[in-house]
């Protein structure tokens, strides 16, 4: 499954702008939820295709979720996103970034006391079954209510709480502050429309979108590999420290359900040495197992066995 992020923020921050800008779709405002899909600009995709003459060239993508407004039940849409982008209006002129940081936070720590103490009734009902391990789980959500009651976060709460209680605040919070103190994103948004090298002849240096894109990648700990072939060369996103097994699920289950191996090169050893077959031949080209962690830049080619 592709990363996915939501996007929040005040009225006419600039959320609408950013969804555009990141993903070129040309949303509007209309007090719907926008969600699209964002490439992530990498450079060494182009060259690792060009080794294998791809036909077909997928950069890695990220999912971008934008809610119209704040509040509980829009916040609730976005429990199941990596990571959370706060646009902070600072080209309007009539708004203070760091009073809106505060407002944001404050909206997303209610929400999520909001959503505990609707999980909290509901357990507290079942515990009345006399089962301890629910009886436990009251417990802990009443001392988390009171946590957040404090104006804490679910991310400072010192116990592990249940998996699927999908909190927001115990997400990565990256901040996109929209104007002459961060980022053009109105610019940004009009760039998104036109062809790469159009778009870059506009710009005065590298998308300021890409440093947000790297700041994602490495509060989620993110690492990219490729796949290349003539038929398609792709990029992919994996949590660094998971498996080749790990990859392969991610490009295909099938191809998870029958792995045998994986042939592993690295990037720039693929471009240097100009193919698979003499990568083999100077040694640079290793089988991996399962196990084996991804690395961030490898190429694999999965070995497996199809389903019967």
């Amino acid at each position: 499954m592709a990363l996915s992020v939501g996007i929040v923020g005040l009225p006419n921050a600039g959320k609408t702008t950013l969804f555009n800008a990141l993903t070129g779709a040309g949303a509007t405002v209309s007090g719907k939820e926008n969600v699209g899909m964002a490439p992530v600009a990498d450079e060494r995709l182009g060259r690792v295709a060009e080794v294998v003459g791809a036909g077909k060239v997928t950069p890695a993508a990220i999912r971008v979720v934008a809610v119209p407004g704040s509040g509980a039940a829009l916040f609730g849409n976005l429990r199941q996103v990596d990571a959370l982008l706060l646009v902070l209006d600072s080209w309007s002129g009539t708004r203070n970034t760091d009073d809106d940081r505060v407002t944001l936070e404050l909206e997303l720590v209610l929400a999520d006391r909001e959503h505990v103490e609707r999980r909290l009734e509901r357990v507290a009902k079942q515990a009345k079954s006399g089962d301890a391990s629910l009886r436990e789980e009251a417990a802990l959500l009443e001392r988390l209510a009171a946590h957040l009651d404090a104006g804490e976060t679910v991310a400072s709460f010192p116990e592990p709480i249940p998996q699927e209680l999908e909190p927001l605040t115990a997400k990565p919070l990256l901040e996109v502050v929209n104007g002459p103190a961060g980022v053009d994103l109105k610019l940004e948004a009009e760039l998104a429309d036109l062809p790469a090298e159009e778009a870059a002849a506009f710009r005065d240096g590298p998308s300021a979108l890409d440093d947000v894109v790297r700041r994602l990648f490495a509060a989620l700990d993110l690492v990219t590999f490729f796949t290349a072939a003539e038929n398609e060369t792709r990029a992919w996103t994996l949590r660094r420290g998971l498996t080749a097994l790990d990859a392969a699920a991610a490009v295909h289950t099938d191809i998870a359900a029958g792995f045998i191996r994986a042939e592993v090169i690295r990037w720039d050893d693929l471009v240097e040495c100009g193919s698979h077959a003499e990568a083999a031949r100077r040694g640079l080209q290793r089988l991996e197992g399962k196990g084996y962690a991804v690395e961030d830049g490898d190429v694999l080619n999965i070995r497996f066995s199809p389903p019967r």
